[in-house]
């Protein structure tokens, strides 16, 4: 089944919380790009982007997955938290931060409510950010939570006013049928009428 990746990025334009989440963790990391982005196995696109760096992206825009770190964490599923990459003896010699030039980075997974991965809301800036702790960590799980239940209540809405569309159409087809076989009833029983008043 092919991805609609325009309705996802749909998806997260339409809830108005996504800008304030996006400056509020800018605000509070001290870093100067956050996004949310929907990783599958095969692509990493951006659904929102705040971007005071220039990195350059925008809404609609892709990096190559096996080039994020986002690919990862949609395996493990568990946040990545970077406060300077030439000090973590982890992440020092992964090639993603060189290539993207950044020094910090934090990424929590977007887990829907069928436990289906939909992405990631992620912020990296070129210079440290003290963000390793447990409330900016804590607080974009938060975010990450309240953006899933948006999209789990929009696709809701969404199956809602299709099956209604559905009943609509029914019930229109159900009176086209009737009216068309009252019309076509009414030359037989006049006929039948006809026929039994003369008996």
């Amino acid at each position: 089944m092919a991805q609609d990746f325009e309705h996802d990025i749909e998806s997260i334009t339409k809830i108005p919380a996504v800008p304030t989440i996006l400056e509020v963790v800018c605000r509070t990391t001290g870093m100067r790009f956050a996004a949310v982005a929907r990783v599958t196995e095969a692509r990493w696109i951006a659904c929102a982007v705040l971007d005071e760096i220039d990195f350059g992206l925008k809404p609609g825009g892709e990096l190559q997955i096996e080039t994020t770190i986002c690919h990862e964490i949609r395996d493990s599923r568990t946040p990545v938290v970077i406060d300077h990459v030439d000090e973590d003896e982890h992440w020092c010699k992964h090639p993603t931060p060189g290539m993207y030039g950044f020094k910090s980075y934090i990424s929590v997974p977007i887990v829907l409510a069928d436990d289906s991965f939909f992405g990631t809301l992620c912020a990296i800036d070129p210079l440290p950010a003290r963000v390793n702790n447990a409330e900016t960590v804590g607080m974009l799980r938060l975010f990450a939570e309240l953006i899933s239940k948006h999209i789990d209540a929009g696709r809701k809405l969404a199956e809602v006013e299709s099956a209604l569309e559905k009943e609509r159409e029914m019930a229109e087809l159900r009176e086209q049928f009737m009216a068309v076989l009252g019309h076509d009833l009414r030359s037989p029983m006049r006929a039948v009428s006809s026929f039994a008043n003369s008996c």
